[in-house]
């Protein structure tokens, strides 16, 4: 009889280990899948990892960036200007929210002079806005009638549309709508 309960209170708590192991296998897996899945085309390195994801730049590499496939929002700023300052906490929101969905950078160009070399930055802040496929963001629509202000520029030689920008800061609220229309959800 003894041996009997023995077994018994083994059996149940091999059972209870078993149990722990396999609630604690199966949510580490699902934490890690959405992660994973949300890199579209990347290998399985997750976006917080990966510095082209960091917020921070001293220069921007587009063609780094476009081979990610994601919508791109490049912030040309300082962490000196007023204007600058007052959206930091929107880009900081933003890249942390959107990792594997959005690429959201900043460049200090008073830090690093060469950062908006090869970009039309003519003031602080400054946003270059790409599209998924590498081009220049083409606003809707709805977009330009949304009371942001755009600004496109071509190519001088082709005439082809090179870059769309913002100039000014842009509140939370704004830049969401700027990646709702750029696709993404």
């Amino acid at each position: 009889m003894k041996d009997m309960k023995k077994l018994n209170r083994t059996v149940v708590l091999a059972l209870v280990i078993l149990l722990v192991a396999g609630v604690w296998f199966i949510k580490n897996r699902e934490a890690a899948e959405p992660a994973a899945a949300g890199l579209q085309g990347t290998a399985a390195t997750s976006a917080a990892a990966d510095p082209n994801f960091t917020l921070h730049a001293e220069k921007i590499d587009l063609e780094a960036l476009a081979a990610y496939r994601l919508p791109m929002i490049l912030d040309f700023g300082s962490d000196d200007c007023i204007p600058c300052k007052e959206m930091a906490p929107v880009l900081r929101t933003m890249n942390a929210e959107m990792q594997g969905r959005a690429i959201i950078r900043f460049v200090d160009v008073w830090k690093y002079a060469g950062g908006a070399d090869g970009f039309p930055v003519q003031v602080i802040p400054t946003q270059v806005l790409v599209a998924a496929d590498g081009k220049p963001y083409v606003p809707s629509e709805a977009m330009r009638n949304s009371g942001i202000q755009f600004s496109t520029y071509s190519d001088k030689t082709t005439g082809a549309h090179a870059f769309t920008t913002h100039q000014g800061g842009l509140t939370e609220a704004q830049m969401r709508l700027i990646l709702k229309d750029m696709g993404v959800v």
